[in-house]
């Protein structure tokens, strides 16, 4: 019973802690699983300023809850292939983890979930809800952070891998 009850402490450690990233040209939309792992909540959008400045943000959200792995909407052409934003994402997740490394911080690990078509459902959703424009505008990425999440711990609940503790997947690489 002892040990069931350690496994299941490890498994709710890395659940809770997650955080999901939509990462964009202008803003940064951020959201953190709940303290079960269960459901994905959001967190205040970042705008971005300079890539300094959108790290630092980034790195005090990390540390202040301890994230052991973070969930990036990695953005795909409609056949799979990954375009210019796609790459775009995929430097700045490298220029975080080398900013993290460089503040002697261990950087978390980083799952890239094919987020395509999550913009598109944020914004049907707040239109659908009948938010004002004005108010959708900084709404959407946050929401598409949240869908990013939810859709990646809803994968890993059908899976079972939280449960077993097979390592994330770089999901539809």
């Amino acid at each position: 019973m002892n040990c069931s009850k350690s496994w299941l402490q490890a498994i709710w450690k890395r659940l809770s802690k997650m955080i999901g990233l939509d990462v964009g040209d202008r803003r940064i939309g951020v959201a953190a699983a709940d303290g079960l792992g269960l459901t994905a909540q959001g967190l205040p959008t970042i705008e971005r300023r300079r890539l300094s400045d959108d790290l630092d943000s980034l790195i005090r959200i990390i540390t202040e809850r301890n994230s052991s792995e973070i969930v990036v909407g990695l953005p795909k052409n409609m056949d799979g292939s990954v375009g210019s934003q796609g790459e775009k994402v995929r430097r700045f997740t490298e220029a975080l983890t080398h900013r993290m490394v460089e503040h002697e911080l261990d950087p978390p690990s980083i799952v890239y979930w094919d987020e395509r078509l999550t913009t598109v459902a944020a914004q049907r959703m707040l239109i659908d809800a009948d938010i004002s424009r004005k108010k959708r505008k900084g709404a959407v990425d946050k929401i598409a952070a949240v869908l990013i999440l939810q859709g990646y711990l809803d994968h890993l609940s059908r899976r079972g891998s939280a449960v077993t503790g097979s390592p994330a997947i770089d999901s539809l690489e």
